[in-house]
């Protein structure tokens, strides 16, 4: 028995691997240190099944400078499409961050080894909280069938538009700064006001050190009204995954 496979579905298959597995090295969860590189693979190779009636309807190029041009291009879009989506899920993250400012933790940096960077307290918190609220809601399917939907929108072998690129990034950077503001600003409105009372407190007393009382005082407050920005999180990462799903489809042209 003799198997034969036909070259031009073969590598729209592969082309569409390398979107995916480009989109993948940068959104979380799956951009982490957590989810190992051949994990990664294996995965785009199988979601990339799910996109073979749609990669067909490209013009698949088979010289060799056209598919390695072809190739690249695929990597590009799979790179914008995961920034755009790195770029909105990271707002709850940003969120932590903006209470680690205000609530003085932000001195208590530590090294975190599955991202390689350096991670503020409720940072990491809000982080994974994000990650646990994506997986308990399905999120994560929302964001990868979003993914698979751009190969309706730029079948592989074809040229993307790039004219409202531009907007779509300054569009998502804007709802990621709102986003995140919104998250931390009940918190953030109380530790404000405990900073002008006591303010107002080194005024009426000079001789108090209020050094000496700012610090526990805000720290006792995050700790004690933390909860405050929890039950906002769902919402707002629901919200978060239908923006990702629209600056995808944005991105190439199809809102």
């Amino acid at each position: 028995m003799t198997l034969t496979v036909a070259g031009e579905p073969l590598l729209a298959y592969l082309l569409a691997s390398v979107r995916i597995i480009a989109w993948l090295s940068l959104v979380p969860p799956f951009a982490g240190r957590a989810v190992p590189a051949a994990a990664k693979v294996v995965l785009s190779l199988g979601l990339a099944f799910a996109v073979i009636p749609s990669v067909e309807g490209g013009s698949i190029p088979t010289g060799t400078g056209e598919l390695l041009v072809t190739t690249l291009t695929q990597v590009v879009v799979g790179t914008a499409l995961g920034l755009v989506t790195y770029i909105l899920l990271a707002a709850v993250s940003a969120a932590g961050g903006i209470i680690d400012t205000f609530g003085g933790f932000q001195l208590a940096q530590g090294f975190d080894p599955l991202s390689m960077n350096m991670n503020t307290v409720f940072g990491k918190m809000h982080q994974m909280l994000a990650v646990m609220i994506l997986f308990a809601t399905g999120g994560h399917l929302l964001v990868l069938g979003g993914l698979l939907r751009t190969f309706a929108l730029l079948p592989v072998g074809e040229t993307p538009h790039v004219d409202g690129a531009s907007h779509v990034l300054v569009t998502a950077f804007g709802m990621f700064f709102v986003t995140a503001v919104q998250i931390a600003l009940p918190l953030v409105a109380v530790l404000f006001v405990a900073d002008l009372g006591l303010a107002l407190l080194t005024k009426v007393a000079p001789h108090l050190n209020a050094i000496n009382v700012m610090f526990p005082a805000k720290i006792g407050l995050v700790l004690l009204l933390l909860g405050m920005s929890f039950p906002v999180l769902p919402e707002a990462v629901s919200h978060l995954v239908e923006l990702a799903n629209e600056a995808q489809a944005s991105l190439l042209g199809g809102g």
